[in-house]
């Protein structure tokens, strides 16, 4: 069975799904945060502790970084790991102001530039940096989460389940264009087919969009 084009998958599933407006926010700060805070936890549980900093009236960059680290733990709790979470985006947003005054400043830098920044950033890996600069910043670069590597794990037999990030990053990048709007829109419908049908446990292959196309899927729908 001959693997399909990243960009047939990505029309399989905007055909099924639709267009998926995806990452809430209403400013590329508050995108930012939720990008750090979304570590090791549902959205849903982002949404709470974001809902508790605009209460607070401190969703904003220079409050966060002048905050009590106490008043901060309590408001981010939501998210899991809130002790953790709460010194990394201090210390992140403290680091913003004083190397480049505001997170507008920020993404005015050349998108490879900033990624290398925010790696450079305790807390931050590959896949918060590419949703920062991706969702935040405005800028095409491809994120790759658990639920594209399992995916893609089960669409391509070629590619493992344990590929390396910058590998299957760069799988997407070389056979797609830069865009800025298809790449937001494939991550999302990746999200949408891992929660809902290409499941860790027990997937739904049978009605998954994707199943024809689909090495595992075939197999599992005999």
């Amino acid at each position: 069975m001959r693997a399909p084009t990243p960009l047939a998958i990505y029309k399989k599933l905007r055909g099924h799904f639709g267009f998926l407006d995806w990452w809430p926010g209403d400013t590329p700060f508050e995108v930012f945060v939720g990008a750090i805070l979304t570590q090791q936890t549902t959205w849903r549980n982002v949404e709470k502790a974001i809902a508790n900093l605009k209460d607070a009236n401190c969703l904003d960059i220079k409050s966060i970084s002048g905050m009590r680290l106490e008043k901060l733990e309590s408001l981010v709790r939501p998210s899991g790991y809130y002790r953790q979470k709460a010194r990394r985006l201090r210390d992140i947003c403290k680091r913003v102001v004083e190397e480049h005054a505001s997170i507008e400043c920020l993404f005015r830098m050349d998108r490879d530039q900033l990624r290398k920044l925010l790696l450079s950033y305790n807390g931050i890996g590959e896949e918060t940096a590419d949703s920062i600069v991706l969702y935040a910043a405005g800028m095409p670069e491809f994120v790759i989460d658990a639920y594209t590597k399992r995916a893609m794990s089960r669409i391509n037999p070629a590619i493992s389940e344990n590929v390396g990030y910058d590998e299957l990053k760069s799988y997407f990048e070389n056979r797609l264009e830069r865009e800025l709007e298809l790449y937001k829109d494939f991550h999302a419908q990746f999200v949408e087919l891992g929660k809902n049908y290409c499941k860790k446990k027990m997937p739904l292959c049978q009605k998954c969009p994707v199943v024809g196309s689909c090495a595992f899927g075939k197999k599992a729908a005999k």
